[in-house]
Order: structure tokens, then C-alpha cells, then sequence
């Protein structure tokens, strides 16, 4: 696969459908590799006339890791995002994130708008006080030190299909063995566990977008979990109501994850934001 350069730090990065058509940039969140935005996703939001790419953040995936001590920001996270559409030749993009990949789009709407046409920010907060505050069991999902593979292997695995039910959608459950065969494949592919306490540094690092945020003049919808434990509906709501114009959706039943039931409801975000532009 291609990859971006954004000075040192190289980042991996993967395109589907038509070069010329308008972009769909997808970014992720906290911990997550490309791949939790799924093939048959960016496949299907590729089916609508647009080119979606999809990239690993630093220090997730197959993109440079980092070392202990070593820090970095949400600005040089947005930073990333634009090398990734310099590198594929796009000037200016759609842009849609979750979670921690919500907060970084809203950076790069904030510092990079000359190349932004929509927004959506799913799952994800303003990081004002309130916004971030998960229930016990989820927070518990983000501090946990998981069972080394190397050494038990199916604890591990039980340990992440466990942590993905805690914060996952009540009312659109995955196909069964479906999050058994995510952690396999991911483990596969990539596992860079230290590199989560970085991107949770970057994070908290940058505070509270919300005056910043006021400032946006772009089309921008909202996408939150009515039942999302990891990450309250109190971040949507902030979001949208700190962006001018930004549609809030909520949607019952939905918790903090992409389950295959719930691929309709999100593309109809991101392309609803889309249409705006």
C-alpha cells in the first residue's frame, strides 16, 4: 500500500474507487487501525460516486510507532491526515471521523479549512468538561493493561472481544465470531499496545475545542450513540451545538463502535454532510 510522509513519521494509507472522484477521507480512533473502517464499508461509501481513503494513525497499524516518552499532539495527528490527501493528490476532501478520529477531523477543520468541503464528527466531543466521561465499565476499557498475546494468546483474544461488547452498540450486534475473528485479524496485522497512552496524551493535550470550533464555516454533521458508553451523547451535543449550522443525529440503540448494522446510518452521515458542501 502507499504512504504518506509527514516530515519523519510515515503513514500508511489505502484508496477505494475512482481516483477523480470527489474524496472521502475516513479517520479513525483511539488504539484503532485503518481496517475498523471495513473493506465492504469504504467499499459501499465508494458505490456513491466517491473516492474513500482510509489511513492508519501514527502509532497504530502500520504507520511509524513511537518510543516511550516520546509526545506528540492532535495538530501533528490532523498534520498526518493532510500529508495523506498530499500524498494521493487530493486538495480538499470530505473528511469523517470517529472518536478520537471525530477530534482530529475537528483539527483539521480548525487549522486546515482551505482543504476541508464537509465534516462529520461521529462518537466523538468537543473535550470541554463533561464531554469525555465515560461509564466505570467503559472507562475501564481504555485503562485495563490486556493479557500478553505472546503468552495467552485466547486470553487476550476473549480480553478484546469483551472490551468491544462493554462499549459496543445494544441494538446492533456483531455477526457471531465476527469480533473474534477482528481481534485475530488485527493482532495479525499489527500490535503496538504502548501507543494508545500517547494518543490518549494527544487528547487530553489539547483541551477544549469548543471556542475554537465556533469559529468553522463548513457543512458539518454530528453523529452520536444515544447509548454510547465510552463516550457520552453530552460530546455530540457540545459538538454540534459549538459548530454554526451542524446537524445533530442521534441514534438509539447505537454505542461506540462501526457494526456492520449501522454501515447505512453512518454513510447517510457522512454523505448528508457531503451534499451540503
Amino acid at each position: 500500500m502507499p504512504r504518506a510522509k509527514n516530515g519523519a513519521v510515515e503513514i500508511e494509507y489505502e484508496s477505494f474507487g475512482d481516483p477523480s472522484a470527489p474524496t472521502i477521507l475516513l479517520i479513525n480512533g483511539l488504539g484503532s487501525q485503518m481496517t475498523r473502517w471495513p473493506a465492504p464499508f469504504c467499499e459501499q461509501l465508494a458505490a456513491r460516486g466517491y473516492r474513500v481513503i482510509r489511513f492508519d494513525n501514527r502509532d497504530t497499524g502500520l504507520s511509524t510507532w513511537f518510543q516511550p516518552g516520546e509526545r506528540y499532539s492532535l495538530s501533528d495527528m490532523a498534520a498526518d491526515a493532510m500529508a495523506v490527501l498530499d500524498a494521493a493528490g487530493v486538495a480538499k476532501a470530505h473528511i469523517a471521523g470517529v472518536s478520537m478520529g471525530g477530534m482530529i477531523v475537528q483539527a483539521v477543520a480548525i487549522e486546515h479549512p482551505g482543504r476541508v468541503l464537509s465534516m462529520t464528527s461521529i462518537m466523538s466531543a468537543t473535550g470541554a468538561p463533561g464531554t469525555l466521561d465515560p461509564t466505570p465499565e467503559a472507562g475501564a476499557v481504555l485503562t485495563a493493561a490486556p493479557p500478553d498475546p505472546a503468552s495467552d494468546y485466547e486470553a487476550f483474544l476473549d480480553f478484546q472481544v469483551k472490551n468491544a461488547l462493554v462499549i459496543g452498540s445494544p441494538a446492533y450486534p456483531w455477526p457471531e465470531g465476527a469480533l473474534r475473528q477482528r481481534a485475530i485479524d488485527e493482532h495479525a496485522r499489527a500490535y503496538n499496545p504502548t501507543g494508545t497512552a500517547r494518543q490518549m496524551g494527544a487528547i487530553r493535550g489539547d483541551g477544549d475545542r469548543t471556542q475554537r470550533l465556533s469559529s468553522l464555516s463548513v457543512p458539518a454533521v454530528v453523529l452520536h450513540g444515544a447509548d454510547d458508553p465510552l463516550v457520552p451523547l453530552a460530546g455530540g451535543q457540545a459538538t454540534a451545538a459549538a459548530i454554526p449550522g451542524a446537524e445533530l443525529r442521534v441514534v438509539p440503540g447505537m454505542g461506540h463502535d462501526v457494526p456492520p448494522g449501522l454501515y447505512d446510518t453512518f454513510i447517510d452521515a457522512i454523505l448528508a454532510a457531503a451534499a451540503r458542501a
